[in-house]
């Protein structure tokens, strides 16, 4: 039997896979009727346009033009992760186009799995607490991403203190990497195989606190659980117990773990029997505790217990090297988790970086580039992907630029938004902005906003 177009087009239709085919300029000569359903589209609509104005995140356009496969590739496309194949295409040695697969033949398929992996996920992340809990840290210094000497000198000193058995005071503002440094410190100790237990102080209840902290017995209390709890003192025996936020601990239980950190024993609620606790001390706090020593809020005799070794980590804010560094690392990391290819910054966005004062520290940085990535449809992360509250600053910009600039800057700001609005219409957005359509055209020309859209 010969194959003749007509048998062989109806073969792909009725493939596997969703197929689609694209020139090396990104047009699309072939897609498959399976794929065309999925993205609830004509076939005939679909033939000849570029490919990403029908498939979102596609990068089908690239390998047609860099003749570099792409396989197995996470892509997200309505709504839903996809597995993707994208493989150049070449006859007689000279790059004509680009394959792409999709492995998976229809929503309900794809939908089963991700609802099975969706129903594990729960199971999985409280095994891996009870993991860690009981088996250590999660974190190492590796995960301290820095550039900065500030860092690399603090890094230095967790390397130097790690291996005794010292109390440790973390101190920095929040957001800046606290429980990171005491993960470390217990990583590089020889209580690393042991138990790493971290306590909030100040998100717990304080008439909770004493049996979280000790633990209770049978009967101790209304509620109480049969055959007691542990608390975590108990919990970190031979390990390291995490003491963060100690400066929001209420003065009472301040006297219970002075108590405790001298006789190294605890005694849980509703039992006269003392349980010795072979523990290492390592507490956080982004409080003024000198202060509050000063205003009877926090136990002198305590901070002295707990203050052996203190660490002071500086804020972003105090180490610019860090910020670009740190930008990329998270565009990263967030790009793989969220399956999308979303790769650089435009500069101006990197210059808002720069200038702003990160009063939320690395982790209001990630948490930027986190809502960013999401707001971002193409691979670079404009202006318009920034939060409202971070272009607002005033630190943003005074101080930093001159009038001129800062004006400069607000126009160029308000010009990308009001074209994004009208869709990227030249002569609608000059006629909402009051100003000419050749005035709109030099302006474009002025801040190079033709390539943004």
């Amino acid at each position: 039997m010969l194959l003749t177009n007509e048998i062989l087009e109806t073969i792909i239709d009725c493939a596997y896979e969703w197929i689609v085919v694209v020139d090396t300029d990104g047009q699309i000569v072939y897609i498959n009727q399976k794929y065309c359903q999925f993205l609830e589209i004509e076939k005939g609509d679909a033939l000849g346009r570029h490919v990403t104005e029908v498939i979102e995140n596609s990068r089908m356009h690239i390998v047609a033009r860099t003749g570099k496969e792409e396989i197995a590739d996470l892509q997200y496309i309505k709504g839903n992760y996809m597995i993707a194949n994208r493989i150049p295409l070449f006859s007689n040695g000279r790059l004509f186009g680009a394959l792409g697969t999709v492995i998976f033949r229809d929503t309900k398929e794809w939908n089963r799995m991700n609802s099975h992996i969706k129903s594990l996920l729960p199971r999985l992340q409280t095994y891996l607490q009870d993991w860690n809990e009981s088996s250590g840290a999660k974190y190492t210094l590796q995960d301290i991403k820095s550039v900065s000497a500030a860092m690399r000198e603090l890094k230095q000193k967790v390397k130097s203190v790690a291996s005794g058995d010292i109390s440790v005071l973390i101190r920095g503002e929040s957001g800046t990497g606290k429980e990171l440094f005491a993960h470390s410190i217990h990583s590089l100790s020889p209580r690393s195989h042991q138990p790493f237990i971290k306590v909030n102080c100040g998100a717990i209840p304080e008439h909770l606190l004493e049996s979280e902290l000790f633990g209770y017995e049978e009967g101790a209390f209304t509620g109480a659980k049969k055959g007691g709890k542990k608390g975590k003192f108990v919990l970190a025996h031979g390990g390291t117990i995490f003491l963060d936020e100690i400066g929001d601990m209420p003065l009472n239980m301040q006297v219970k773990l002075l108590r405790v950190l001298q006789e190294k024993e605890v005694e849980s609620v509703g039992s006269l029997k003392p349980i010795p606790v072979d523990v290492r001390v390592i507490a956080a706090t982004n409080r003024p505790l000198e202060k509050m020593i000063e205003e009877k809020r926090f136990r002198e005799d305590l901070f002295y217990r707990i203050h052996v070794v203190p660490f002071k980590i500086p804020p972003l804010r105090e180490r610019p090297e860090d910020i670009p560094y740190l930008t990329d690392y998270f565009l990263g990391k967030i790009s793989k988790r969220a399956g999308k290819r979303v790769t650089t910054f435009d500069e101006e966005v990197r210059r808002v970086f720069d200038r702003y004062h990160w009063p939320g520290n690395l982790r209001e940085l990630e948490n930027v580039v986190e809502a960013a990535v999401h707001l971002t449809d193409g691979e670079r992360i404009t202006l318009s992907s920034l939060p409202e509250s971070l272009m607002g600053d005033p630190k943003v910009l005074i101080g930093q630029l001159s009038l001129k600039e800062i004006l400069e800057e607000t126009e160029k700001r308000i010009l990308e938004r009001t074209l994004e609005q009208f869709h990227h219409d030249k002569l609608e957005a000059a006629k909402a902005l009051g100003i000419s359509k050749s005035s709109m055209y030099e302006k474009i020309k002025k801040y190079r906003l033709e390539g943004n859209f």
